[in-house]
């Protein structure tokens, strides 16, 4: 599940005058002409004619095209990439309209797929795009960089919003800090609400971990930004989708405020069969935490961008599945229908439990929020093995009920929520770490093949519990036995901070699926805490 690029030819827009193109289309001139950026010619633009652009590259088999020369960005390595820098004074909206400037990528050798980015333009109610035609102008580099022979027009890797230029607002120099970022394939990512990246979320997911097929990776192959109006916290972006299995239009609402959220309506056209369409797919990296770590693998204690899956379900129940890092590929499925979110969550903020200056503690939780009907359908959860940090290996999306056949189309809307928490949180007790260790009874033999559980709950009802009064935990698993179980309140002083402890033995060595809640007679305390057991 690791990112890949597919090359993919779109058609250039020869650059002539800026000016005398926009005025025989009636077009006003911006500022934004004077940040030294150059513009094709004007063409008409709406996102119904997006959606059928997408519908009309569906009907015609997949032709990736003609790349550009591999030679030379096999060249613009890591290193070279590195030292290739946006230059800031040519900006997009650098000087209004709107808060928020646009940079852009290089392309190199890890992002190979060229990008064509076009900014829109209003004649009474008509739009217009003009392609912003790339030059090596644009960037610092190098005298010797490889990047200066790229052609002109070769296009971007992708695009980043800076932070707010405007001086009320601002709270660091937009120059150097950015607050959204898309970049290789159909991935982006956004800051929360600790002005820190992790996770990051795509467009689709086709064909994750399925054993006959390989996972196909399509590409946002053009944007389109609307000059956002002044004043204004929230940005638009358009965007093309195309790839051997799908093609897709986009639109992103995006919104810098505290935290940062994104309304997104998508319209994906099926160009031949996937095994596995996955909706709203969130991608993170999980290598280990306080539930299970290899003796001396790493000296930090956790190492992971997100600790969990939170899921509400359509029926209303609050879910919390804690990650795992796997000997071998994992799939889970959760069936629901109507779901009203789901979300890949970093829920531990303690500095003390990562002891990493590129903190861990403050990667944002990505919360999917359905807008609409979504019908019938599954949460997955894929989780690939890894020995190390630089690897995404971790998915969770959404599943249609129905195949996804060729020829198949999916008109779908949803809210993107990168936050501390989640955006709308349980009335209940949360889970807030999950440990494993020998199962027994300290001082007497240990017994063999019996693993203990010691399973954390806060808040929520737990912190009104009478003196006196203990939870209940209600434990159920599909194949496997229970013993030794209790609940006791963690002795640290925090009001409503519980922990279920149990035994388990498994039936030989199928894996489990086990799961747990606390009660208080009828009264539900916590949410439901479900984990996969394997030996």
């Amino acid at each position: 599940m690791h990112k890949k690029n597919t090359f993919d030819r779109r058609a250039f827009l020869a650059a002539g005058s800026a000016s005398a193109a926009l005025a025989a289309f009636g077009i006003p001139l911006t500022a934004q002409a004077a940040t030294g950026l150059k513009f094709s010619d004007p063409r008409p633009f709406s996102f119904d004619g997006l959606v059928a652009r997408a519908q009309a590259l569906a009907g015609k088999p997949y032709a990736p095209g003609t790349p550009l020369p591999a030679a030379v960005l096999e060249r613009i390595d890591y290193e070279a990439h590195g030292k290739i820098k946006f230059n800031t004074d040519s900006a997009l909206f650098k000087d209004g309209p709107g808060q928020y400037p646009v940079t852009f990528f290089h392309l190199g050798k890890f992002f190979q797929v060229p990008v064509h980015m076009h900014v829109l333009s209003r004649s009474g109610d008509d739009f217009f795009a003009r392609e912003i035609v790339y030059d090596p102008g644009y960037f610092d580099m190098p005298a010797d960089s490889p990047g200066r022979e790229l052609p002109q027009g070769a296009g971007f890797a992708g695009f980043r919003f800076q932070e707010s230029r405007t001086a009320d607002q601002k709270k660091l120099d937009w120059k150097s800090n950015d607050w959204v970022a898309f970049l290789g394939a159909s991935y982006f990512r956004a800051i929360g609400e600790l002005y820190q990246y992790g996770l990051s979320a795509r467009a689709v997911a086709l064909d994750v971990a399925v054993p006959d097929r390989p996972e196909d990776f399509p590409t946002f192959t053009e944007f389109y930004f609307d000059p956002p109006a002044d004043g204004g916290d929230t940005v638009v972006v358009h965007a093309l989708l195309e790839g051997a299995s799908i093609t897709g239009a986009y639109k992103f609402v995006m919104q810098r405020a505290r935290a940062v959220v994104m309304d997104i309506e998508c319209r994906l056209f099926v160009r031949k069969d996937i095994a596995r369409l996955g909706i709203a797919p969130l991608t993170s990296m999980y290598w280990f935490s306080e539930t299970a770590k290899q003796t001396a693998i790493d000296w930090r204690p956790e190492v992971h961008d997100s600790d969990g899956l939170a899921m509400w379900t359509g029926g209303g129940e609050r879910i919390w599945r804690p990650l795992d890092n796997p000997k071998a590929t994992t799939g889970a499925a959760f069936a629901d229908r109507q779901p009203k979110g789901y979300g890949l969550l970093q829920r531990d903020r303690n500095f003390d439990h990562y002891l990493d200056g590129v903190m861990y503690d403050r990667r944002p939780s990505l919360w999917v929020e359905p807008v609409g009907d979504w019908g019938e359908g599954e949460v997955q959860l894929i989780e690939i093995p890894t020995d190390d940090e630089i690897h995404d290996n971790t998915v969770a999306f959404w599943v249609p009920k129905a195949p996804a056949k060729a020829g198949s189309s999916y008109n779908l809307r949803y809210r993107l929520h990168w936050t501390d928490k989640e955006p709308y949180p349980s009335p209940l007790a949360v889970c807030v770490a999950t440990r494993l260790g020998r199962g027994g009874q300290p001082g007497q033999p240990r017994p063999a093949g019996v693993q203990k559980f010691m399973v954390e709950f806060l808040g929520g009802p737990l912190q009104g519990l009478p003196f006196g009064v203990k939870p209940e935990s209600v434990l159920t698993a599909s194949s496997g036995s229970f013993s030794y179980i209790f609940t006791e309140a963690v002795p640290n002083g925090v009001p409503g901070h519980w922990r279920a402890q149990f035994d388990f033995t498994p039936a030989g060595n199928a894996a489990a699926d086990l799961r747990m809640y606390l009660k208080n007679g009828d009264q539900t305390l916590s949410e439901t805490w479900l984990y996969r057991y394997s030996t």
